[in-house]
């Protein structure tokens, strides 16, 4: 009885805790629950800044981007910055008649086979009025590269054709085989890659040979969202700190935490997937230099040395401006700067927020790798085809005919 009654009186002391803790939680993490937890922000009467209760500019809220701009710019619009009222309705016309919804490749193609998504698992948003995310250099598009990126890039693309070359998607003259050759399975199956695969090859000896979302780590900075799902972030802040929820993809979502500091960044022997960021305030924008990305890191062929300049500014209630600066001397030929505009998202709606999940790697990375094994054996056992000559990745998705959208 004694034992009954001690248990009793712990088990009430802590659900008494508990319901004293939830509102400092709540408050710590979740601050957009609460669509009345508004007194810590000053209205925007005479153009003033939003500030918090602290006095710093304040960035919170949920956020995602409106329309569809490309980050290059198309080389058929070299000339223009800005697209025409009458040239968004058009290219909104056409490409709403680019959806694919209903599309199937011929039956018994391993084009049919490896095409798993239609426009149903796509985010289709409006034309944007600018023709690229790129605003520096003026042309829009991303600086050339270096001879040193230029050699790496080529040595990932002939690795990847090596093990596709055996495969209908080189003897049909596909797109995903463009610039490479058909012929028999070749001897680099067996070779390890040239460097860290991000992009899945064909060939699934191990997870490491599948893509970063295969295996739920696809989440990358600099982020500008991407057609599965598009990007959402949710920006909260302290005394101190700004912490960003990134919502991306399917379920590829990642937290990242940027200190409002002096202090310098961490030594350069210590890397990290999302970089190290040290953020201060210069006016009413949030500066945050990132450094210190891991040589597993790939964004649009840099890695280790890529190093960005981010200004997070407010420029109104609902709008907010992501500019970035992106750098890497051994990647590119000078520094290039992205900026996206975005849009505040209704507090009420998202007041409840799940913590973004992948499951292709709970799931569908153990049944891709088991079913791997299952067609080495067959093949082993003279009971089926040779892995070599199997699609699994940088096969061709779609008719041959597809029409090119024309923002891209």
């Amino acid at each position: 009885m004694r034992h009954r009654l001690l248990a009793l009186l712990i088990a009430v002391v802590g659900v008494v805790a508990i319901v004293i803790a939830i509102p400092k939680l709540a408050a710590v993490f979740g601050r957009g629950l609460d669509p009345a937890n508004t007194a810590k922000t000053t209205a925007t009467t005479g153009g003033a800044a939003l500030k918090t209760a602290w006095g710093d500019p304040d960035l919170e809220g949920i956020w995602t981007y409106d329309h569809q701009i490309p980050l290059q710019r198309p080389e058929k619009y070299a000339a223009k910055e800005f697209f025409t009222d009458a040239e968004i309705a058009e290219l909104d016309r056409v490409r709403a008649g680019q959806q694919r919804q209903d599309y199937r490749a011929q039956r018994g193609t391993e084009a049919d086979v490896s095409g798993a998504y239609n426009t149903v698992f796509l985010t289709i948003r409006p034309t944007g009025r600018r023709t690229s995310l790129i605003v520096d250099p003026p042309n829009g598009r991303v600086p050339p590269l270096t001879p040193e990126a230029q050699k790496r890039i080529d040595a990932d693309r002939e690795f990847r054709f090596a093990l596709l070359q055996a495969t209908e998607t080189c003897k049909n003259r596909e797109a995903g085989c463009a610039g490479g050759k058909y012929g028999p399975p070749s001897p680099r199956r067996a070779e390890v890659p040239p460097a860290y695969l991000t992009a899945a090859v064909n060939r699934s000896d191990g997870p490491e040979d599948r893509s970063l979302g295969e295996r739920c780590i696809g989440g990358l900075l600099p982020d500008f969202g991407t057609e599965f799902g598009g990007s959402y972030r949710r920006i909260v802040q302290a005394p101190g700190s700004v912490a960003i929820l990134y919502d991306v993809g399917q379920g590829q979502g990642f937290p990242r935490t940027i200190p409002i500091t002096a202090e310098p960044h961490l030594s350069s022997n210590v890397r990290q997937r999302f970089g190290d960021s040290r953020g201060h305030w210069e006016g009413n924008t949030l500066v945050v230099d990132v450094t210190n990305f891991t040589p597993k890191t790939n964004f649009q062929g840099s890695h280790e040395n890529l190093h960005l300049v981010e200004r997070w500014t407010r420029t109104g209630p609902n709008t907010l401006d992501y500019v970035v600066t992106i750098e890497d001397p051994t990647t590119w030929t000078r520094p290039w700067t992205v900026k996206q505009e975005m849009s505040k998202q209704s507090d009420e709606a998202n007041r409840i927020y799940s913590e973004p999940r992948c499951h292709e790697g709970n799931f569908g990375m153990p049944a891709l790798l088991k079913g791997a094994r299952a067609v080495d054996k067959a093949f082993a056992e003279g009971r089926g085809p040779d892995p070599a000559t199997m699609c699994t990745a940088g096969c061709s998705q779609g008719p041959a005919d597809e029409t090119v959208d024309p923002l891209q």
